[in-house]
């Protein structure tokens, strides 16, 4: 979802990013490219523990507002799906060996196969 994204700029200093339509939800950056890529953490750590999935406004809902006068506009692209804790059956397939590795080292963490692969995946996304 693309969501209206206030950038603040501080003359030889850094980039302010604010969301409006997740309160509280604010980053900055040396770069205005860095602080647009700090976006989808901000919302990440702001959001962890609501329930309810963040709606975006349209850029026109925030034009007269005071607090973002001084403000450059931005669409930043924000993934929710971090929000979905629905659990979802899947068919995958491994080699049989593999298989064994994995059934053994969930074992020996006191985890089954489904939270065992949910942590190593979870654990592979987080690297860049």
């Amino acid at each position: 979802m693309y969501f209206p994204a206030a950038v603040f700029i501080e003359e030889g200093k850094a980039y302010g990013v604010t969301l409006p339509d997740i309160p509280g939800c604010n980053t900055a950056g040396d770069t205005l490219e860095e602080a647009l890529a700090n976006v989808q953490e901000a919302v990440e750590l702001i959001l962890e523990d609501v329930s309810a999935k963040a709606v975006p406004s349209s850029l026109e809902r925030y034009k007269d507002d005071p607090d973002y006068k001084d403000a450059v506009w931005a669409l930043v692209n924000v993934d929710l799906g971090f929000m979905d804790e629905r659990t979802v059956r899947v068919n995958i397939t491994v080699p049989a060996g593999t298989l064994e590795e994995i059934d053994r080292a969930a074992k020996g963490r006191g985890l089954n196969r489904s939270a065992f692969l949910v942590r190593a995946a979870r654990r592979e996304m987080a690297c860049p």
